[in-house]
């Protein structure tokens, strides 16, 4: 009896411990952007990590290499309409974003698997790639912001952190 009411109480404990874990803010907070274009809704689910001390380009999305783009699951685009994303059509639906970052152009990357943990990336999942303008902020921005601007049926999606601003072309179709 004596083991039994230990067992009990070390699962208790243990239960416990997993709730407060799960109920902790996380260092990346979640945030969406919606808006919408010539009627259909367009909105991004991501993470925003905070800078830190830390430089864009180097210690975190390091140019030149994909980079998931937020924090924790990897960013998600919905599309209630068929987009046009620079010059990468993408059907309606659900995808996740990743960006390839450089210092004078950043890649978007659109990919097929929408539900995924933001470190696992497949090429071979692609819908496909777009090229982004970059421009510098006008202060730096510590916590990763994305944006998406929208007047009618086009408008912009940006992604600012530090004194980086990446920007790309967004129409509904």
């Amino acid at each position: 009896m004596k083991n039994m009411i230990s067992l009990a109480l070390g699962l208790g404990l243990l239960a416990g411990a997993f709730a407060v874990q799960a109920q902790a803010p996380r260092a990346s907070p979640a945030d969406k952007v919606s808006a919408t274009l010539n009627g259909k809704a367009v909105t991004i689910d991501y993470s925003r990590p905070s800078l830190k001390g830390r430089t864009v380009g180097k210690e975190v999305a390091p140019f030149g290499k994909v980079w998931r783009t937020g924090a924790n699951e990897a960013t998600r685009l919905e599309c209630a309409g068929d987009l046009m994303l620079g010059s990468l059509h993408v059907p309606a639906g659900s995808y996740s974003l990743y960006t390839i970052p450089g210092e004078s152009e950043w890649t978007l990357i659109v990919n097929k698997t929408a539900k995924q943990w933001g470190t696992v990336y497949d090429e071979k999942m692609d819908l496909g790639r777009a090229k982004m303008k970059v421009g510098k902020t006008a202060a730096s921005v510590e916590q990763l912001t994305i944006a998406l601007e929208a007047k009618g049926a086009a408008g912009t999606l940006k992604i600012s952190w530090g004194g980086v601003e990446a920007s790309i072309a967004v129409a509904a179709h």
